[in-house]
């Protein structure tokens, strides 16, 4: 049996645990500089608010309903994360970290399924005061399938194990295609056009009309419906394709130095998660757009590939590489709203080709990363050490307007007690 752990509402649930007072009134979290709903309490649902909202146009109802907002403290949600994770992987073996709220959790053999989903859920609430969902089944799909039903129904024990065909059946019967984890829009389209509406239709399809429309991983999501378990637990997450860091300015800016400053410190990033992940790019590419929803400006967005002599995931590298694209594409006299760096095509550190007439002492180099990102994790993930184009002055910084302190990172925005 395979258990699927989900945060309810992960990232207001982490607001809330430092903020008692908006435990029973609407909460929202707001995406990067305050612009669209990304999380929703259930009293915010109740509401209407819809994810992905403006929040812009929402101000005179958020106002109305005392509505509590927060700017996204990721810094805050990945340390809270970490920490359900480490409370979970008490209960099990093994576990596959899915995303920063999710998680699936092998229980075969466990005795009760249900008194174990039981003790997950009051473990971790006890532990770190984040409310889950568990749903148990016997593939990951179904197990999926389950956790939905738990939040879609509101049951108030928190959990569903399928351990039967009827519940099973049920729970397939009262899901849509569209919500099956792993079928697009346009798979759930092309489904419904032939006939199959539910996951109970998909999950009696001939293996071949499977492999035909829906290609090998769709036949194994059929046998997933099935009860048959095919596809396996990760308990590493695999190394990504491809690296984005991209970003929205938290003004609009015009002059080339202070895009330059805010797209060096997103190739910066961009070369630590490629470090973290034992990766090089050969391929970058950089671009930069203006606003599309100020129809007042004259528009621009383009965008240039650059192939690097040699694959890199030096900060220094990337960024010299990534300013000389901006150099190729930046034009003056607009209004700019974002720009960012795409990593691409990925090699593992031990696989690289180097280059005969590239002249980087590439082992000086590596031990210049290892020392900068040992600095790095010294001071908890803050980037205290930075190239002189990065800058200082941060005009291209994020809008954050309710940003809640960084409370299990940051000493210094610790909760301090007063004892009377």
């Amino acid at each position: 049996m395979i258990a699927l752990v989900d945060c309810n509402n992960f990232y207001v649930s982490c607001e809330r645990l430092f903020h008692p007072a908006v435990l029973h009134r609407p909460v929202v979290v707001l995406s990067n500089n305050d612009g669209c709903v990304i999380s929703r309490s259930e009293e915010a649902k109740a509401l209407g608010i819809r994810m992905g909202a403006p929040a812009f146009f929402m101000e005179e109802m958020l106002e109305r309903h005392q509505v509590a907002v927060f700017s996204s403290n990721y810094t805050l949600y990945g340390s809270l994360s970490q920490r359900v994770m480490q409370v979970l992987a008490g209960f099990v073996p093994e576990m596959e970290v899915y995303s920063i709220d999710e998680a699936f959790l092998d229980v075969a053999g466990h005795a009760s399924p249900a008194t174990l989903a039981a003790a997950i859920r009051a473990g971790v609430l006890h532990n770190v005061g984040i409310p889950v969902s568990v749903g148990v089944a016997p593939t990951k799909t179904l197990a999926k399938m389950a956790n939905r039903a738990v939040k879609k129904s509101k049951l108030p024990e928190g959990f569903l194990v399928l351990d039967s065909p009827e519940k099973t059946t049920a729970v397939l019967a009262a899901t849509q295609v569209e919500d099956i984890w792993g079928i697009g829009a346009q798979y759930a389209a092309m489904l419904h056009q032939k006939g199959f509406h539910t996951a109970l239709d998909l999950s009696r399809v001939p293996d071949d009309f499977a492999r035909r429309e829906l290609t090998v991983q769709g036949l194994r999501l059929v046998h997933e419906l099935r009860g048959i378990p095919s596809i396996g637990m990760e308990e590493s997450a695999p190394a990504k394709k491809a690296v984005c860091v991209a970003r929205s300015f938290g003004q609009l800016l015009t002059e080339k130095d202070d895009i330059r400053e805010a797209l060096a410190n997103y190739a910066a990033v961009a070369a630590q998660k490629l470090r973290a992940q034992g990766s090089r790019a050969s391929i970058i590419q950089v671009f930069v757009q203006t606003n599309n929803f100020r129809g007042q400006d004259a528009q621009y967005h383009r965008s240039v590939n650059l192939r690097l002599p040699v694959p890199a995931s030096s900060t220094r590298e990337l960024i010299r590489q990534a300013l000389l694209a901006l150099d190729r594409i930046f034009k003056p006299g607009y209004n700019y709203k974002k720009t960012g760096i795409v990593a691409m095509d990925l090699v593992p550190d031990s696989q690289v080709q180097e280059n005969l007439f590239e002249s980087t002492d590439h082992e000086k180099e590596r031990k210049l990363m290892q020392a900068l990102d040992g600095i790095t994790r010294h001071f908890a993930g803050k980037p205290v050490l930075r190239f002189a184009v990065q800058g200082g002055n941060k005009k291209w910084a994020l809008r954050q307007e309710r940003l809640s302190p960084c409370y299990t990172t940051r000493l210094e925005e610790i909760i301090k007690a007063k004892a009377e």
